[in-house]
């Protein structure tokens, strides 16, 4: 075992280049921006549809009003997802050219939306379809948000642009240094999307769709669940924030699946497709990746390891939300040899489970889309609209991670038990993980102005932990400290607002990106080892004394 971790870790630079390419991270820092979009439309088909299972049907002037919310912020998801994600390409261009010559981001955006409607919108009486302007365009999205930032470095990096006189004004002069490529960029997908379909007979949303259906339906698999979510347990043990890697691949199989059930089950039948945005929340990572919650229950309850103890007990509530860092790091579970095979087979098993429930038991799959962070067993049972089998799988899958853990979890509690008592390892206290020593600040040395602390993570739920506890260990000394949490790609136009940008540990492979970005703004940065930054959000003094120090080094 201690060989194949070693393998795996000598892997860990090539999957963080993996990590760090600007386009896997333009997706998922596209999705992130449209995640309200969608939960808010998803809370309409909530109101819309639930009541139809317990044998209610709204008036048709009232469902046609809920499903008019719908259609116009789900069903534009396509339009919402090629301007975020070209935007966030866009950023990450910029960070290489030269300060004076940047691409305009707003420029890229519109543009972006022309050519998607060129490229996948096909015309109709009195109007445009909008048939792929939501899920169905989202391949033709990726294609277009790759390539229009891309037409624009092509022309701004050479200065190729329409030149004014010193005295025009620089807003009315950037308007002409943005012509020659969106003209370029709009006249290319235009004559590309009429010879398209004069060539095919299809516009290329449609084409692009019909090549990738064969991807869809292996991904769906059981070999093709196991690949996406052993992956991403996999990038987790050796410190890499899985998802970030694998969910930008497999994003656009997710959202249309999601969809296509929904019309499914409002049309009758049965909703089959497995790869979900929910699965992934409710069924592969209960209580975070690696299916972690019963293991943290374990550890808060049963073990006899003082340090086991003191880490479950200090992570079971965020982990029973799907913030698993805490016992991931605390345990440790990253690169822990006695914890991979459960932490790799239990996601993988719950997928299993849950799709022999579907293929084989007649059980819906997920038709609606919750927040991440509802616990696992009650996002599994709306999601699946009440479905009755999921009464019965969700205990199921609780019982089936307990029974693969607890093994596994008696030879490490051992292990750290008899360290314990040999002295090896510094016993944990009760209530919370042991700090590494910082620099201790006092009273006297707190600011006399304001300082702004911003924490990065992947998703802003594992930040969010040591916002809070710098936030409270300056209410408690009446510093004048603020942080908030955010996350990564969200904080590129707000760097100089903050005196102080920290990324968490599972995002230490976007460090090198940050520092250059706050150096060149005046701007401290700093990361942290999973164990000091889990100890960190439970002790705010320390926390606090800890973002000072960083501050006045």
């Amino acid at each position: 075992m201690d060989k194949l971790i070693k393998m795996v870790e000598t892997m860990k630079p090539f999957f963080e280049k993996v990590s760090n390419n600007i386009y896997l991270r333009a997706i998922r820092d596209g999705f992130v921006s449209c995640i309200p979009v969608i939960l808010f439309s998803s809370l309409f088909i909530l109101v819309a549809c639930v009541p139809e299972i317990f044998d209610y049907k709204w008036p048709e002037a009232v469902s046609s009003v809920l499903w008019q919310a719908y259609n116009y912020s789900m069903g534009m998801l396509g339009i919402l997802m090629v301007a975020t994600i070209a935007k966030s390409l866009t950023d990450s261009i910029n960070t290489k050219m030269p300060k004076l010559r940047q691409i305009n981001d707003v420029s890229v955006m519109i543009v972006s939306i022309i050519c998607l409607l060129l490229l996948a919108v096909a015309p109709v009486d009195g109007g445009i379809s909008t048939e792929f302007m939501g899920t169905k365009g989202l391949l033709s999205a990726f294609v277009v948000a790759f390539s229009v930032p891309n037409i624009y470095k092509f022309f701004v990096k050479r200065n190729i642009t329409i030149k004014l006189p010193d005295e025009v004004p620089h807003y009315i002069a950037q308007t002409f240094a943005d012509l020659i490529p969106l003209s370029v960029a709009v006249m290319v997908y235009w004559i590309f999307g009429i010879v398209f379909k004069e060539a095919t007979g299809m516009m290329f949303g449609a084409w692009i769709l019909e090549v990738f259906k064969p991807l869809f339906v292996a991904a769906d698999g059981y070999i093709g669940v196991a690949i996406i979510y052993g992956a991403m347990a996999m990038f987790w043990f050796v410190g890499i924030h899985g998802p970030s890697i694998v969910e930008p691949a497999v994003t656009a199989i997710y959202i249309a699946n999601i969809e296509a059930n929904l019309q499914i089950v409002n049309a009758g039948g049965h909703a089959t497709n497995i790869l979900t945005h929910p699965t992934s929340y409710f069924v592969a990572t209960l209580g975070g990746t690696g299916a972690t919650l019963m293991f943290c229950a374990m550890c808060a309850f049963i073990a006899k390891s003082k340090q086991l103890r003191a880490v479950g007990r200090a992570s079971i509530i965020p982990v029973t939300f799907a913030v698993n860092e805490p016992i991931l790091f605390g345990a440790p579970i990253v690169l822990n040899p006695v914890l991979f095979v459960p932490f790799i087979l239990a996601p993988i098993l719950n997928v299993w489970i849950f799709k022999f429930f579907v293929d084989g038991l007649g059980m819906n799959a997920f038709t609606y889309i919750l927040p991440w962070t509802t616990p696992a067993p009650i996002g599994l049972i709306i999601g699946t609209g009440f479905a009755k089998l999921a009464f019965v799988l969700a205990p199921l899958l609780l019982v089936v991670d307990a029974v693969l853990y607890y093994p596994f979890f008696r030879v490490y509690d051992a292990q750290l038990v008899e360290k314990e008592k040999a002295g090896a390892v510094e016993a944990a206290d009760e209530t919370a993980v042991a700090v590494p020593a910082a620099p201790v600040v006092t009273e006297a040395d707190l600011p006399n102005d304001e300082k702004r602390v911003l924490v990065l993570c992947a998703s802003g739920a594992t930040s969010s932990m040591l916002a809070k506890a710098i936030t409270k260990g300056a209410e408690h000394r009446h510093a004048p400290v603020e942080s908030i949490a955010m996350a990564y790609g969200q904080h590129k136009d707000i760097i100089t607002d903050f005196d102080l940008i920290v990324l968490a540990p599972q995002m230490a492979s976007m460090y090198d990106e940050l520092k250059s970005d706050c150096d060149a703004k005046g701007v401290k940065s700093a990361t942290t080892s999973g164990r000091e930054y889990v100890g960190l959000t439970r002790d705010p003094d320390k926390a606090l004394d800890f973002a000072l120090a960083l501050m006045a080094h």
